[in-house]
């Protein structure tokens, strides 16, 4: 893999591309501490196929991406209790923020406009820059994602307190043990990957770059979003949906509530799934993906 680097909203970061530069372009924005990466290839060139330019990107404070100094480090627990009680959150910086990162990326690719795919945390950016950015926007695309909403289900505390409690990446098999132990929790339990397989992702990962500080500022960004659902009634892009009915992370409640809250929205629910994406899924998701962005260009 080769990575390319931009200067983006004042920030240095990471990026690779696939397709032709003169087709569409699809925008591939990654979730919670995750690294683009996580996007799988054969995601990235089966979408390539379909007639697009796909870009991929670490966002800030993770993977080869520019890290954020903060003066002060970002406490969960307490972040965490501050929102129970319904009071206000302050994050280092804003999901907006990120969106602003990625439309920069269009600014420096000089791309006008994009067809935006999240997951998870990239999803609520997805729904932020075809919300407040139409202008910059083909279609939008949410995975595995949620509105805010906080009427929702919400993850269990057992799913919470694995999630953030993160070894020292120091010890890499106590990591990898962790690790492995997450993904058996929020997975997808119908699309299983061998402990090989996902042995091997989690280790290039962590051997590409561990960044705890910049999960736990995201995190401080999600925490502090607040509820989207008066922003998502304002989309009026094509907007595909795609959430599993098995994922214990964010519930499916959440794709759903998605879909409710921007016209005309498509909905697509998928058996099995969990918080992740499957491999034998990937051609389902590049065939609904493709066919979705090229009717969105063609309109």
């Amino acid at each position: 893999m080769n990575e390319k680097y931009l200067m983006a909203n004042g920030l240095r970061l990471a990026y690779d591309e696939f397709g032709k530069e003169s087709d569409p372009a699809i925008i591939l924005v990654m979730g919670l501490g995750t690294q683009m990466i996580a996007w799988p290839e054969t995601l990235c060139t089966q979408l390539a196929e379909h007639g697009f330019r796909v870009i991929r990107f670490d966002n800030r404070d993770i993977g080869l991406s520019q890290k954020v100094e903060t003066k002060k480090k970002v406490n969960l627990l307490k972040l965490l209790l501050r929102k129970q009680l319904g009071l206000s959150v302050r994050a280092p910086y804003s999901l907006r923020d990120m969106a602003a990162d990625a439309i920069g990326v269009l600014d420096h690719l000089e791309i006008d406009r994009a067809h935006w795919v999240g997951a998870s945390m990239g999803g609520m950016i997805a729904q932020i820059l075809a919300a407040e950015n139409p202008d910059r926007s083909l279609s939008l695309t949410s995975i595995m994602s949620t509105t805010g909403n906080p009427a929702l289900p919400q993850t269990s505390w057992k799913v919470s307190k694995q999630l953030l409690s993160r070894p020292s990446a120091k010890n890499e098999q106590a990591y990898l043990a962790h690790s492995l132990k997450t993904w058996a929790i929020i997975g997808s339990p119908d699309y299983p990957p061998s402990k090989e397989e996902l042995s091997e992702r989690i280790l290039r990962g962590v051997r590409r770059s561990y960044s705890p500080q910049g999960f736990q500022n995201q995190m401080a960004a999600i925490l502090e979003s607040g509820d989207r659902r008066g922003m998502l009634r304002k989309i009026t892009l094509p907007t595909l949906i795609i959430h599993g009915k098995a994922d214990v992370l964010v519930p499916v409640e959440g794709g759903i509530d998605t879909a409710e809250h921007i016209k005309h929205a498509e909905l697509k629910l998928v058996e099995g799934m969990g918080h992740d994406l499957p491999r034998e899924l990937i051609p389902k998701f590049a065939r609904w993906i493709g066919e979705h962005a090229t009717q969105a260009s063609e309109n």
